[in-house]
């Protein structure tokens, strides 16, 4: 599998295309074991975009209307970690300390674009990756918004490297302490990936290593300290964090 992202291995740090293969990265002739290997974001945006209520699956969950375009919101790149970093659950007031994972699929930007076509998204894409967007699902119900919910420090979760793939049919699965807890395909997004690129980049001009995250499939569900959550999407990998 080739792959592009950022890692530290024998105390440097790479950022480039690799290759994995039976347990070995190989990144330009350098071979690590991949055991040795630390993985980082693997951009460094300048946003990320995310889209809520982008699954038929987890619309029907909600009993919520499928909406006739895609809603929008973003995350700042200060909530922004990594495969095996851990995602930090904050002192909250009480009555408002729930916090959910929501696995999704991500994709990075590979160039400055604005006003795409959906046609010619596939030109536009670096790779995707699997995402966690953690929110204080109390907060988000109170405030009418979402800024405050999902923009807390570590809870943008994004790796462990970036794949180039089709995506309209891949299996995603978010387990939480080994157990399966949302399991859905990419084929039941309301907004595909191109439909999605065109719609965004209508409204704001997209950079190299932004990120858009489309959206969770039913099963969201609330985390604790202690507990690991897993993001699998096939073809791609996993993402693993723990959250303290």
């Amino acid at each position: 599998m080739e792959a592009y992202g950022r890692f530290y291995a024998r105390g440097e740090l790479f950022e480039g295309y690799f290759k994995i293969a039976n347990g070995i990265l190989d990144f330009e002739g350098l071979k690590f074991e991949l055991k040795s290997v630390k993985f980082l974001p693997p951009v460094k945006p300048e946003k990320i975009v995310c889209v809520g209520l982008n699954y038929i699956d987890h619309a029907e969950e909600l009993n919520m209307e499928i909406p006739d375009e895609p809603v929008i919101f973003l995350k700042p790149p200060s909530s922004l970690v990594g495969h095996e970093d851990c995602v930090e659950i904050p002192e909250l007031p009480k009555g408002l300390n729930r916090v959910d994972y929501e696995g999704e699929l991500a994709f990075i930007i590979a160039k400055k674009c604005k006003n795409v076509s959906a046609e010619d998204f596939e030109d536009y894409i670096l790779g995707y990756s699997c995402f966690n967007d953690v929110t204080a699902r109390d907060i988000q119900k109170i405030d009418g918004q979402w800024t405050r919910a999902k923009s807390f420090d570590t809870f943008a979760c994004l790796g462990p490297y970036a794949v180039k793939i089709d995506p309209s049919n891949l299996k995603i699965e978010t387990r939480l302490n080994g157990k399966v807890v949302q399991s859905s395909t990419t084929s039941n997004l309301i907004f595909n990936v191109g439909s999605l690129l065109e719609f965004i980049s209508e409204i704001m001009t997209l950079r190299r290593g932004d990120v858009i995250a489309t959206g969770t499939p039913a099963g969201v569900g609330r985390v604790r300290r202690n507990d690991v959550v897993e993001v699998e999407i096939e073809g791609i990998g996993i993402l693993r964090n723990k959250f303290v």
